[in-house]
């Protein structure tokens, strides 16, 4: 089983930034993607950003030119930096993996991001 644990999130003023981060652990990894989406009240879950192994990125156009996406493949994290952070980035985040030795969508709890002044 692959569990997936997410920290960074908390309250940020307009414009501010977050880091949020994510690690997987569990049986031996071999990680095909990683991605955040979010979720904010009374809307649907959304995709943010997803890294693939080799690298390729692709982001939502909300998020564009704002938040980057990385990963650390020796510790089987990613990274996704938020920069510019709007009202409307408000929402919780959750972390996204697929592994490249089974077809299972894994995800981590989720993390709150507020922005609010």
């Amino acid at each position: 089983q692959v569990q997936l644990v997410e920290s960074g999130g908390g309250l940020v003023q307009p414009g501010g930034s977050l880091r949020l981060s994510c690690a997987a652990s569990g049986r031996p990894i071999s990680i095909l993607t990683m991605g955040w989406y979010r979720q904010a009240p009374g809307k649907e879950r959304e995709l943010v950003a997803v890294i693939r192994r080799g690298g390729s990125t692709n982001y939502a156009d909300s998020v564009k030119g704002r938040f980057t996406i990385s990963g650390d493949n020796a510790k089987n994290t990613v990274f996704l930096q938020m920069n510019s952070l709007k009202p409307e980035d408000t929402a919780v985040y959750y972390c996204n993996a697929g592994m490249t030795f089974d077809s299972v969508a894994y995800w981590g709890k989720g993390t709150l991001v507020t922005v609010s002044s």
